[in-house]
Parts: structure tokens; sequence; C-alpha cells
């Protein structure tokens, strides 16, 4: 069923959206935590650190994935918003065509980067070759990665955010159940754990498009939907080759400070590897608050309802503030029982770095959660250069720190580096709205001046 934003409760809408796309963002950060959680129990420290030493890399194609996948699904929550049919399943056939295209050449030149990368990143020899294997293998299924989500991003922007939801509680089951076979009963170590993710994620991917083709007859795209004027390539790509490099460009920060974690042992990076998960999860709602401005926004836009944009933003803002305590809350009350979920028996010293990165990370997550809200309202009207450029501030920021405070406060600095990188992403981000929105203001009364001039006089 498709959801139409221009109208409505904005609260409600946020709620009844959201709800689903929080659940399904918490299924899939199970695909990473249960390959971490059985592979640091079982197969041991080593390999727990090597899966953490490959976080960075993961999320550098994942988070270029997942900006490009993103960024076509504007463009057609744009269309829907404007009742526009044709030009929803144009703006659909360009995306499907353009992700055939870039998930090929990702995937070539990722594979190619393996080693070079890893070698850069100054990964210990101890974990190197787990490291190699897990993230070779995860880069050959980036198809599985784009399927699905260029999928669920289409069906979100036609307002249906629970069918992802539920073909992910699928694949992640199937997740659970793959890791315990390949790694356990196959004693396949960290290549088990890549197989399994890339299998599941195929599968949800397979499921979302059957789903799509069935049930959407707006989706039952024929021969000449896929005759698409150049505009809606060039749109798509003016929207989401900034977002994809918005999210690189973090992940080049992320490698920068596992560069630097990486020179303090397997330990520290297990130890890291740990609550990075745990702060991954507990950012789900702030994720999850994303992609509903986004999808609200681009619905909003087509409709010319900036009034709604406006307001929606302002309950958002109420919402993630509350959402951001109270998972700070979480992460200095309960991190450490977190941790004990991916290291059996872990050290005092583990505890002690896993609940520093924390306690560090929560003073800072509003800000984190205006990162999200502010990023994907801008995205969602069209807006990509700012938001690309709040990626480079927060690499900057990431690079600064790497080579600077670890060296002068040890461990300490980078526990800080993700705070610093927030604050930098989320001024230019916040400044760059209400200019924005300021503008539409000005502009909106001069047309009503214009319009209506009996009524001004």
């Amino acid at each position: 069923m498709t959801n139409d934003m221009t109208k409505g409760n904005p609260l409600k809408i946020f709620i009844y959206f959201t709800i689903p796309l929080l659940i399904g963002n918490i299924f899939q950060q199970l695909y990473s935590m249960v390959d971490t959680i059985i592979v640091g129990r079982f197969v041991g420290v080593n390999a727990l650190a090597a899966l953490g030493a490959c976080n960075s890399l993961f999320f550098l194609v994942n988070g270029l994935v997942l900006g490009l996948t993103s960024g076509f699904a504007v463009l057609v929550a744009q269309k829907f918003g404007a009742k526009d049919e044709k030009g929803v399943k144009k703006a659909v056939a360009s995306n499907i065509t353009l992700t055939i295209v870039l998930t090929v050449i990702i995937t070539i030149v990722a594979l190619l980067a393996v080693k070079p990368l890893l070698n850069m990143m100054n990964t210990p020899e101890n974990i190197y070759e787990d490291a190699r294997v897990y993230i070779t293998l995860i880069y050959a299924g980036i198809i599985t990665q784009t399927g699905y989500n260029m999928a669920a991003g289409i069906l979100r922007a036609l307002g249906d955010s629970k069918t992802p939801l539920y073909f992910l509680i699928v694949a992640s089951i199937l997740n659970v159940i793959l890791d315990l076979i390949f790694i356990i009963n196959f004693n396949m170590g960290v290549a088990g754990a890549a197989y399994a993710t890339n299998i599941a994620q195929g599968v949800s991917a397979v499921l979302c498009f059957i789903y799509s083709y069935k049930k959407f007859k707006i989706l039952r795209l024929k021969k000449e939907d896929f005759k698409v004027e150049k505009e809606y390539y060039t749109t798509h790509l003016k929207i989401a080759i900034p977002m994809s490099m918005q999210f690189s460009v973090t992940a080049v920060g992320i490698i920068i400070i596992q560069s630097a974690i990486n020179t303090f042992g397997s330990v520290v990076i297990a130890s890291y590897t740990a609550a990075s998960k745990v702060l991954q999860l507990v950012m789900q709602p702030s994720t999850s608050f994303g992609v509903t401005v986004a999808t609200y926004a681009g619905q909003n836009l087509g409709a010319g309802r900036f009034d709604r944009i406006k307001h929606g933003i302002k309950i958002m803002n109420i919402v993630s503030i509350i959402t951001s305590l109270i998972a700070g809350v979480v992460l200095v009350t309960l991190g450490k029982y977190f941790v004990m979920l991916f290291i059996e028996n872990p050290t005092p010293e583990i505890f002690d770095y896993a609940q520093q990165v924390l306690n560090y990370s929560a003073i800072f997550f509003i800000p984190l959660g205006f990162i999200f809200v502010y990023r994907n309202v801008l995205q969602g009207m069209g807006e990509s250069f700012v938001p690309m450029m709040a990626g480079f501030f927060e690499l900057a920021a990431r690079a600064t720190v790497a080579f600077t405070l670890p060296k002068v406060i040890g461990f300490t600095g980078i526990c800080l580096s993700d705070p610093i990188a927030w604050i930098s992403a989320c001024v230019p981000l916040m400044l760059t709205y209400y200019i924005k929105m300021k503008k539409i203001d000005k502009k909106n009364k001069l047309n009503e001046e214009i319009n209506n001039p009996a009524e001004v006089l």
C-alpha cells in the first residue's frame, strides 16, 4: 500500500512510517551483529578483530551503495508526490538501469582495492588473512546489497515502509541460521559469516522484487518505460552522486580512524569493534527518522507543500532530541552488557576501552540525531551539494583527530573522533536548511503580494 505524505498529521505519519523502518534497520544490523557475535564467541578475539578491521571497508562500499540507491529513490518520491504516474515509471526504469551499471563498476573496483586498502590501514599481520577473506567475499556479493536497497528504496518512495521490513526479518532469521551452520557446524570461520550475509541479503532482494511486481501496478514496467529522457538520468545522478560521496567520504574518515586504532593492537581493535556495533544499534532510530524525513520532504516538495516540510521538521527535531537522550542513557548504563554479547569472558581492559567509546559518544548523540534530520530533509528537497560538503567537513575533522589527538592523549583521542566529526557536519547542515527555508518564505510572500495586491493595500 502506498502512503501519501502530503496530507494528514505529520507526527502520525512519522510514527506510522518510521516504526517499520526502525524494526527493519535493527534487523539489518543483525546481519553484521550476528556475524560478529558468533565469530567473537566461537572463533576467537583475533577473528573478531579481523571483522572489526573490515568494518570501515564494509561501510565504504555499503555507504556508497546506500547513497546511490537512496538518491535514485528521491526522484521517484517527488514524481509520486506530484501524482505523475508516467514520471514514476520512468524514474524507476532509469533507477534500475543506473543501479545495474554502477553495481558492476563498483564491484570490480572494490575487489581490486582489497589488498591495497588493508595494507594502507596497517592491518596487523595476525588478523590480515581473515580480514582479506571476509571483505573479499563481501565485496563479491555487492549485487545483493544494491538489489535490496534499490527495491526497498523504491517501495519507501511510494510510502510503503512495511514490506521491506517483512522481507528483512525473513533474511535476518536466515542469516542467523546460516551463521550457525557455516561457522559452528562447518568450521568455515569468517568466510562462513560472509557467505551467510550475502545469501541472506540476496534472498531479501529477490523477495522485494517479486512483491513489487505483483502488488504494485505502477511498478510493472514495460519496454517503453525504459526509453527515458536524459533529464531523468541527470537528475538521478545529480542527487545520488553527492549522497554516495557523502557516505563514502564518511567511510574514508572511518578508515583513517581504523588505521589509528590498528596501531593499538588486536585487543583494542576487538574492543572498539564491539563498541561500534553497540553504537550502530542504538543510532537506528535516528537513521530511520532520516529515511522518513527524506521521503516526507520529497513528496511534499513535489506537491509544493513547503509549509508542511517546515512543520514536520519542527516536530521531528523534538522527537530526535528525545530519542537521542534515551540512546545516550542506554549507552552509558547498559553498554558493558552489550559488549559481553560479542566476547566470551571479556577482560577488564576490553570493558574499559569499549565503555570509553560509548561514554564519549553518548554525550554527543543529539547533534548526531540532527545530522540525520537536516541532511535528509535537504536531500529530499533536491539539495545535494551541502550534504556532500558536510561529509567532507566530517572527513576533515576525523582526519585531524586521527593524526593528532591519539598521539597526545592516547585512546581518548580515538573516542573523541566521532563526536568532533558529528559537530563538524551538523552545523553547516542546520544553517543551510534554515537559510533555504527563509528564502522560500520570502519568495512565497512576494508571490502572494503580486497575486493579491488588494489584500496588501
